[in-house]
């Protein structure tokens, strides 16, 4: 692991892009205090006053804008370094004024919902400051039985400070305060197993039983606490079904779908399909203990390559390999990607108390940011694609809409980063004459099926059934949580996988399900309808004129932002995730893919 210290600049975010210092970020504090004052002051006007209404509209979207770089600033500084004291004492400020001013405007959406939609519908044909907002306006008055009065809303803003409270423990605990484990592998050499070398020693080390000795390390480091991550995990859903039954709704579930108006059904098909075309799984798993010659088929076997391929990325190669394969969605795309991996855009390698994982996020009036940890592996060259397409997506939608519908809903965001994927693993083996990395690449493409599609649809099934059981008044502790995933492994993957017990704390190491409930199914939904999209414009079965008009509908995609419900923002592009053929066809394509592996090991 590197020290800041001596990494090139280039390849560490530039954050002076937002701030220049913490001067120049607690003078913007002050100005948003003042700011803040003036929400009050509508109060009384905006129902009959069009012109007040408009100031208010205005001034929210200022002091959002000012919110957002606000807060990131300190966010992705402790990103960085985890026991940044500065940060994280920032980090708390802002939070506390963002409470104060959630209470401040708690009056805002009632009040807004006083005013006749016929009313509302005038405002906005008359106004073109008001247009660009006529999404998000329309929202509310559909979403209005989940709006409590005035009172109620306010007293519910008391509490939106603590809210996130059972999440920055989380964070505490799987980040700052962690102990990694120390292993000694069959050469001899000694390492400390984070997240980034346990991924590490899982795709190269050909040693079953240093992957073992790896998977205990670092499952052993979340064992060690499991009965507080449950304390946890069930604090944070205790505390959203609390907030369901408050807003009106009929399960956390609703909740979680109805903002952007996906119907339940989309999630139940998947999680349904999923597990109904488990058999190709199967069969892969049983495919792969074959030819890897193990007695015993683990979890912590998944990532390891078939064949001998232990070819070192370097940064800058793996730069120029993502350039060159997004070339089929045009030289402005490819420009634009450039511009993207320039320097001060990301934060490359990973360093002492840096958040493990990667993302990529956007501050509407700076630029994206991506977060990497790289490690040479062909799988963090697949990752730097991933989150290239966010950037890429990001970057669209800044470019083509208002601030007030720039921001694309989490369900879209994963088709342009599988989409990209695609397109990286089609350029490398086309370019590829190496037979092991021909071998290497499919199985990636089908890990990322296996990854991508089939393990998030079974934490997505996780999640489902453990918010179920405190919905329905049942208690949960770690065994509970423990024996829902036990089972469902059992069903996803089959009886070719040994099940480990450590193997079933994987509920306690994955972030999403402690930061961001109900977001892993978007995943699986995402890779269905990039899948079909990426078969229409690349597919030769369709004519030159149908791949470009569908090539046409997915950049609109990305320039659409948030500006409708998702599922017609795909609809529009060409995926219809109503249909359960769209979540089918990922079955189908990894039996192709299956087949066409063992041929190639045939050969």
């Amino acid at each position: 692991m590197l020290s800041r210290e001596n990494i090139d600049n280039k390849y560490k975010w530039n954050l002076s892009d937002i701030y220049a210092n913490w001067e120049s970020w607690e003078k913007d504090l002050e100005n948003l205090k003042e700011i803040i004052k003036e929400i009050p002051t509508f109060e009384t006007s905006i129902t009959t006053d069009e012109k007040k209404f408009i100031e208010l509209i205005k001034l929210e979207e200022k002091i959002q804008r000012m919110i957002d770089k606000l807060y990131l600033y300190p966010y992705m500084l402790r990103d960085l370094d985890s026991k940044d004291v500065v940060a994280a004492e920032k980090m708390q400020i802002i939070e506390h004024i963002y409470s104060e001013y959630s209470v401040i405007s708690s009056w805002i959406v009632p009040k807004i919902l006083e005013i006749p939609k016929e009313t509302m519908d005038k405002w906005i044909e008359r106004n073109p400051e008001l247009r660009e907002h006529r999404f998000g306006l329309n929202e509310l008055y559909r979403l209005r039985e989940h709006v409590l009065d005035k009172d109620k809303e306010k007293l519910l803003s008391y509490f939106s400070q603590y809210m996130g409270a059972v999440n920055d423990i989380y964070d505490e605990l799987s980040i700052s305060d962690i102990k990694w484990n120390e292993v000694e592998l069959s050469n001899g050499e000694k390492v400390q197993v984070t997240n980034a070398m346990y991924s590490k020693i899982l795709e190269e080390n050909k040693c079953q039983a240093d992957r073992k000795k790896a998977f205990e390390a670092l499952y052993n480091s979340y064992f060690i606490n499991r009965n507080t991550y449950a304390a946890i995990y069930r604090g944070q859903i205790q505390r959203d079904v609390a907030g369901m039954k408050a807003k009106n709704y009929k399960s956390t579930l609703e909740r979680a779908l109805e903002s952007n108006n996906i119907p339940v059904d989309v999630y139940l098909n998947l999680i349904g399909s999923a597990k109904e075309n488990s058999a190709p799984l199967k069969k892969y798993i049983e495919l792969r203990k074959k030819y890897l010659g193990i007695s015993e088929y683990h979890y912590y076997d998944n990532q390891i390559k078939i064949v001998d391929y232990k070819k070192e990325f370097t940064y800058e190669n793996a730069k120029d390999i993502v350039l060159e394969s997004v070339l089929p969605l045009g030289k402005e795309y490819q420009n634009n990607l450039s511009t993207a991996i320039s320097e001060g855009w990301l934060d490359v390698f990973e360093t002492p108390n840096k958040r493990s994982g990667a993302y990529s996020l956007n501050i509407y009036d700076v630029h994206p940011y991506m977060l990497l940890n790289f490690n040479g592996t062909l799988d963090s060259v697949f990752t730097l694609a991933h989150e290239l397409g966010h950037t890429l997506h990001s970057m669209y939608s800044t470019k083509h809409q208002p601030y007030a519908t720039h921001d694309y809903t989490i369900f879209v965001a994963e088709v342009a980063s599988t989409f990209n994927e695609k397109l990286l693993l089609d350029h490398m083996l086309k370019i590829s004459t190496d037979k092991n990395e021909r071998i290497a690449l499919i199985e990636e493409a089908i890990g990322n099926i296996v990854g991508t599609y089939y393990l998030q649809s079974l934490f997505a099934n996780y999640e489902y059934e453990a918010y179920k059981l405190v919905e329905n008044g049942t208690p949960i502790t770690a065994d509970t949580l423990d024996k829902i995933m036990d089972r469902l492994f059992k069903e996803y993957f089959g009886e070719e996988l040994t099940m480990d017990e450590l193997q079933k704390i994987i509920w306690a190491r994955i972030p999403h399900f402690f930061n961001s409930p109900y977001y892993v199914y978007q995943y699986a939904t995402s890779f269905s309808a990039s899948s079909k999209l990426y078969d229409k414009i690349t597919n030769e079965k369709y004519s030159e004129a149908e791949r470009k008009e569908s090539l046409e509908k997915y950049l609109n995609l990305l320039k659409s932002g948030g500006n409708d419900f998702p599922i017609n923002q795909l609809k529009d592009a060409g995926v219809n995730l109503l249909e359960k053929e769209n979540f089918e066809a990922v079955a189908m394509e990894l039996s192709r893919l299956t087949e066409l592996l063992e041929n190639e090991l045939n050969k």
